[in-house]
């Protein structure tokens, strides 16, 4: 899974590269390459990086419920 991740954020760039070379070279045609690895990013990577990173976490520990706040101390204030 780390070597798709890393094909994918790099294949993204990739296309965000071409998209800007293209734009200043040819005009207007680059922003479709731009928008693609954009897209990537967005709707393919950053889903299946998260999915990656918390797959095997507890995410109760993570979270903050009323019973776990701690009182302060404001009587000075």
């Amino acid at each position: 899974m780390k070597n798709v991740l890393r094909l994918l954020f790099f294949a993204a760039l990739a296309f965000v590269a071409y998209g800007y070379f293209i734009k200043n070279t040819r005009g207007t045609e680059g922003d479709k390459w731009v928008g693609i690895g954009v897209l990537i990013i967005a709707l393919v990577w950053m889903p299946l990086f998260l999915w990656h990173r918390y797959k095997n976490k507890k995410l109760t520990d993570f979270v903050l419920k009323n019973n776990n706040k701690t009182t302060e101390n404001t009587e000075n204030q």
